[in-house]
């Protein structure tokens, strides 16, 4: 309505009608946050965009039953109570059949009951392998990276040595040396060195992923609030540096599991790596080798199980790295 006493039209807003409220939301705006709701970090985003993706539970799913097989085998052997290291040879080369649900081998061993069993020197070797070579290679990322200087030349000269090793080649000089052929050693031995190769020769790859991060982070804003508080150096790297440089490391860490799965299996394969008495998939490739044309069996369902070990791990490092990358949400 206008106002006769002015010259100009002035519009008065029409009253509110009660139960309803005006929209004041800014144009482009989302769904207004329930009430309560917290906000969330960087692993809270991370774990709401994981859980929106069948590639994460599929995978998830996979290694859960592997991490089972491993930790519990006797659960899925309960059908046929076979001693992985028994031998029988009346059964020797049994095609797959209710007995045996994946046949024999030569020394009439069960091999289902063998693939079961090896899932835990597979899983076990890869992830301590993986725990050791994150642990060295993110210590000497972070001091390469926090200090720079002649500590990060010197330290980043001596990963280039380590990185210019062929694998293959450092492995088999490295088992060799230590465990040489007929010594005796027990499965313990054996699989510490495996470990110890595998730690020794992919250190640099995690010091170089650590040492970028650092990098780009000891320059944040938050980090030189820190410093002008009065943080010290070892607060600043333990408190501030490192959770904002773990995301590029855990998704490495994730895929290096099931590299490493396929690396044991390689040295295996190649009789450098895990031997009898140690139940591993490797090994039973290995030993599978000379049977094929009479026993595929033997050869077909430990790599069956370990290519989907390595691509379940491959998958989950995938989904992780997309849920924790921000430029792809």
């Amino acid at each position: 309505m206008s106002d006769p006493t002015s010259g100009s039209l002035v519009t008065t807003p029409p009253p509110e009608q009660p139960g309803v409220v005006a929209d004041t939301a800014p144009a482009g705006a989302g769904a207004p946050k329930t009430k309560g709701e917290k906000p969330r970090g960087l692993l809270g985003d991370a774990w709401y965009d994981l859980r929106r993706k069948p590639l994460f539970w599929v995978s998830a799913g996979f290694i859960t039953l592997f991490v089972l097989m491993a930790a519990l085998p006797f659960l899925f052997t309960t059908a046929s109570p076979t001693d992985p290291l028994g031998t029988g040879l009346s059964r020797n080369l049994e095609s797959p059949s209710g007995d045996a649900w994946f046949g024999t081998d030569i020394q009439g061993r069960d091999i289902f009951a063998r693939t079961i069993y090896g899932a835990r020197a597979s899983i076990l070797v890869a992830v301590s392998a993986t725990i050791g070579t994150i642990l060295i290679g993110g210590t000497v990322g972070v001091l390469a990276g926090f200090w720079g200087g002649w500590i990060d030349a010197l330290l980043s000269r001596v990963a280039d040595v380590f990185f210019g090793i062929p694998f293959v080649l450092g492995a088999i000089v490295i088992l060799f040396t230590f465990n040489p052929r007929g010594a005796g050693s027990n499965e313990w031995k054996i699989m510490g060195l495996v470990i110890l190769a595998l730690c020794v020769l992919t250190w640099p790859v995690s010091m170089r992923i650590m040492r970028s991060s650092v990098l780009a982070a000891k320059q944040a804003d938050y980090v030189v609030a820190a410093r002008a508080l009065g943080a010290s150096n070892t607060r600043i790297i333990f408190k501030h540096l490192i959770p904002n440089c773990l995301a590029p490391v855990l998704v490495y860490a994730t895929i290096l599991v099931g590299a490493f799965i396929g690396a044991e299996a390689t040295l295996s394969f190649l009789g450098v790596g895990l031997q009898s008495p140690v139940v591993s998939w490797g090994v039973m490739i290995s030993d599978s080798q000379q049977y094929i044309r009479v026993a595929p069996y033997w050869l077909l369902f430990p790599s069956a199980f370990l290519v989907t070990a390595v691509l379940s791990f491959v998958m989950l490092g995938e989904a992780v790295r997309e849920a924790l990358d921000p430029k792809l949400r």
